[in-house]
């Protein structure tokens, strides 16, 4: 029988997407024997155990952290980056307490509990035409309101109706918790004073707030493996494990032990090292960083980002809450900032032949792309994305007491990872090389 030249055309066709499929198949059972549930169960369970105190930064429960993660690499097999000794990337931050907070509006004193001050120095109001006066009447959004005057310039004093009384407990916790700033940058010229009340007229104001400050040790965990063929190019697998320690008892729970925020993203990193150190054949050079201070400022990502040149970093796969099945259920993940270079394109043809799927973010009203760790060498050019499946519009754990190991999916989290390593494979050995995203001008 004659066999035309269409027919040998498709059969070309198939026989590369038989080949594929095999490979893929092959790609798969590797990825499998190599990043196994128990040790990620292990892993999870250590860092968001009770005796980490919640992971917050600058306690001794995230150098507890610390030690467990440099464990973990050492026993990997990974090298420190260069210019560093071990695994931890050491740096100094300042951080700025509030130590005297005293308010009088048309002279009556504020009750201590009814006020929320943001300063970096010390600073007296003494009449109304000091400063901006902005009420937040019961019509008002305090969110919208907050985050206008933290990224302005004026120094406010914002009066909030009692409406937004629960709200407003939030926001003095956060102020309580002061300023961090890096050592010798320049500190916000403004301060904002935020009192909960019904005021009539403000006629005057008696306003005076200050500060103490001290230096304080902070330092990402960072470890590399160094490419066989293309060294001086670097992919970099990244989550945070810093989380917000204790906080205001819920029945007789009081640790935020941060289970898929991040240990989630944490565990990742430590097993895509392990995956990765086995099977040593990475082109480009690989970095596995743990990220301290996220959950303050982002500050670890932002001084890992002074470390490394942008444009050597061929691409960022940070790791951010990947603990239970996204909106699209078992075997899927959102990508921030899909649709800002071919990162994502690129991931999903690497999983042919899986059942795993890549969608775009599906939360862009949450600004995810420049919240998260990825943020501080996207704004630089880097093709900086974070992976996720947490449906945070709906996640009543999130930043809660409740975000404990019992709530987490294993099998979510194991197939997540293995997806990751699978998908990363083209990057990892210098096949592809996303482009670039847009620098953010500011």
């Amino acid at each position: 029988m004659a066999i035309n030249k269409s027919q040998i055309i498709m059969r070309k066709i198939l026989s590369l997407f038989a080949f594929i499929a095999i490979a893929s198949y092959g790609y798969a059972q590797d990825v499998n024997k190599l990043i196994n549930q128990d040790d990620v169960t292990r892993v999870i369970s250590t860092l968001a155990a009770d005796d980490m105190q919640g992971r917050a930064t600058f306690t001794p429960g995230i150098e507890k952290a610390a030690k467990f993660i440099e464990s973990e690499y050492k026993q990997i097999g990974l090298e420190p980056m260069k210019g560093n000794d071990g695994f931890r990337q050491n740096f100094t931050m300042v951080k700025t307490l509030p130590s005297k907070m005293e308010v009088s509006i048309n002279g009556s004193p504020v009750a201590r509990e009814n006020i929320a001050a943001s300063g970096s120095s010390n600073f007296n109001w003494s009449k109304p035409g000091d400063v901006e006066i902005i009420k937040v009447t019961p019509d008002k959004d305090l969110r919208t309101v907050f985050m206008t005057a933290l990224r302005g310039d004026k120094s406010s004093l914002i009066l909030v109706d009692p409406k937004f009384s629960d709200l407003f407990k939030r926001l003095r916790s956060w102020s309580e918790g002061g300023n961090v700033s890096f050592k010798g940058a320049p500190s916000a010229s403004h301060s904002l004073v935020f009192v909960l009340g019904t005021f009539d007229d403000v006629k005057s104001i008696a306003i005076n707030y200050e500060v103490k400050s001290q230096e304080l040790p902070l330092f990402n965990i960072a470890g590399i493996i160094p490419g066989k063929t293309k060294p001086n190019e670097y992919v970099v697998f990244s989550g945070h494990y810093d989380h917000l320690g204790i906080l205001k008892p819920v029945g007789k729970d009081s640790i935020a032990n941060g289970a898929d925020d991040d240990a989630s993203g944490t565990t990742a990193v430590i097993t895509l090292a392990r995956y990765f150190k086995k099977l040593n054949n990475n082109a480009r050079t690989l970095i596995f960083v743990a990220f301290t201070a996220e959950e303050i400022g982002e500050h670890g990502s932002t001084y890992f980002a002074t470390t490394v040149e942008p444009d050597k970093v061929t691409a960022m796969f940070n790791i951010e809450m990947i603990g239970k099945a996204s909106k699209w259920g078992q075997s899927s993940a959102f990508i921030t900032g899909y649709e800002r270079s071919d990162f994502g394109k690129i991931l999903q043809k690497n999983l042919t032949g899986t059942a795993f799927n890549f969608y775009p973010d599906p939360y862009p009203e949450q600004n995810l792309f420049y919240r998260s760790d990825n943020a501080s060498l996207a704004r630089v050019g880097v093709p900086a994305h974070t992976i996720s499946t947490d449906q945070i519009d709906i996640d009543k754990l999130y930043h809660t007491v409740g975000d404990e190991v019992s709530t987490l999916d294993m099998a979510n989290i194991t197939s997540t990872i293995r997806a990751i390593a699978l998908s990363a494979r083209s990057i990892v050995d210098g096949t592809d090389t996303p482009t670039r995203v847009a620098k953010l001008e500011r």
